[in-house]
């Protein structure tokens, strides 16, 4: 996947998009699969959506593949050592993330959740969880993240099932997108009865 600088530092993510939703007691993280460098798509199905940990936890990443799956790994570490709390490893990450000398130059975002919390982790070491409310929690990353983010805001007012919220939502992205595709991984966490 590929990046370009913004200026005042902002960077803009092209190749992927990923959202995550959590709404009646369910949280779903979906992702395309679209690979590109460049204007050119080098492949179409690649998994940037995935269980970590013991399986408790779902991850999905917008940015270098490469740097992502070491990411994804320091994450699980993270996890195993604060005994499965999302919130904590998440925390930890992010420290490290911009601390270290080795992860500082990793260029990539993540949505990050389990059955109760979801967040948004960023190299400038920012954990940040969407704001909540009648309609659930939404967030979106990637070159299509603002589509999506927006069409499944307006979905969740009419729509109480979040994999639906987050699969149209990813369909309209891939629409608008032209970094995102509609081949579409999605992940589904239950929060216990």
């Amino acid at each position: 996947m590929e990046h370009s600088g913004a200026s005042h530092g902002l960077i803009q993510w092209h190749g992927t998009t990923i959202i995550g939703v959590k709404k009646n007691g369910r949280t779903v993280i979906a992702g395309d699969g679209q690979v590109s460098m460049g204007n050119t798509v080098m492949k179409p199905n690649a998994r940037k959506v995935r269980r970590i940990g013991d399986g408790g936890v779902i991850a999905g990443f917008a940015g270098a593949t490469a740097d992502a799956f070491t990411l994804f790994e320091r994450l699980e570490r993270k996890l195993e050592q604060y005994r499965g709390q999302l919130m904590r490893a998440a925390v930890e990450l992010a420290k490290d993330w911009r601390t270290d000398k080795y992860l500082r130059n990793l260029e990539a975002l993540m949505i990050v959740a389990d059955k109760d919390t979801m967040l948004v982790l960023t190299g400038n070491g920012d954990v940040l969880e969407p704001e909540g409310g009648p309609e659930g929690q939404v967030a979106a990353i990637g070159s299509g993240g603002n589509y999506a983010l927006s069409a499944a805001r307006a979905l969740a007012g009419y729509e109480d099932d979040a994999e639906k919220i987050a699969r149209r939502a990813m369909e309209i992205a891939a629409e608008i997108c032209v970094y995102t595709n509609d081949r579409i991984t999605v992940e589904t966490l239950e929060q216990d009865a």
